[in-house]
């Protein structure tokens, strides 16, 4: 079973490539007679086989019917686009604008009952301030080269994350220590977003806790940030893209290292006096 959030999409990759070599094994083909078969060059063929290339669905109807399993084409399509689909690249969802990126998620926010977020580099977006999400956005345009509408986009992030006063919800936000001294923005715009996070954990809606970076024999190390709604997606940001994941024993294994990490996690008065000391330190 793989775990890690990036292999996820390739996993289902191999497992399309897997299928559709052993179909041509199984026809007794090789490489090459399967691509004559399919009027393509053979290193066609080997990069499908190699999950380099993703297959069309025309593709696999072709592959299918060379190896004399016709039948097997609509479910290794369907298996298909499903891998596809758990992989969307950032530049095309950031295309419209990273204001617009913002407002796509709130269908989402709002049909989640419980919410479970772990980041470990960044005050995670329904608690950012409007100045953080700025500066945070800012930069994620210039390192994407798309427009720049940070500040249309931080206004929006801000909107968005009025979800979290509607009835219904329940949120859990865990973050390591050391988000607190990552400084995005001037001083004024980190010490808002800090003195907002002492009041965060007060809503009656809202857990939010602090693993400390003094924390002895740590029960689980630090992992990539991720969302867990309900029990029915998991959600992990990556550099180049987004993974969704809706595989059941997945979402388990997400939902077990979130437990073990908010085990370590403090919270009230202890988080707050975190937060205070982080404070101090902008001078």
């Amino acid at each position: 079973m793989t775990t890690s959030p990036s292999s996820s999409a390739q996993a289902a990759r191999q497992n399309v490539a897997r299928r559709l070599r052993d179909l041509r094994r199984s026809a007794g083909l090789t490489v090459t007679e399967l691509a004559n078969e399919c009027g393509w060059h053979h290193a066609k063929t080997s990069r499908i086989e190699n999950a380099r290339t993703p297959p069309s669905p025309t593709d696999i109807r072709l592959w299918c019917r060379a190896s004399g399993a016709a039948d097997q084409a609509a479910d290794l399509i369907a298996a298909s686009q499903h891998a596809e689909s758990l992989y969307r690249e950032w530049q095309q969802r950031v295309r419209a604008g990273l204001a617009r990126l913002q407002d796509s998620c709130v269908d989402l926010y709002r049909s989640t009952e419980l919410l479970r977020v772990y980041s470990p580099v960044l005050v995670p977006g329904l608690l950012q301030t409007e100045g953080y999400a700025q500066a945070l956005l800012s930069i994620d345009a210039r390192f994407r080269e798309v427009p720049d509408d940070a500040v249309d986009a931080a206004a929006a992030r801000v909107r968005r994350s009025q979800v979290i006063h509607e009835p219904g919800h329940r949120y859990v936000f865990l973050i390591e220590e050391a988000v607190l001294y990552y400084q995005l923005g001037d001083a004024e715009a980190m010490a808002a977003q800090l003195g907002y996070l002492l009041t965060a954990g007060a809503l009656p809606q809202v857990s939010f806790g602090i693993i400390p970076t003094a924390t002895h024999e740590r029960v689980m190390w630090p992992k990539e940030t991720f969302d867990v709604h309900d029990d029915t997606l998991v959600s992990v940001e990556l550099v180049s893209a987004e993974v969704n994941i809706t595989q059941p024993s997945e979402i388990a294994l997400y939902v077990k290292a979130f437990e073990q990490l908010r085990s370590m996690a403090v919270y009230g008065a202890e988080a707050r006096a975190l937060i205070v000391k982080a404070i101090d330190a902008l001078g």
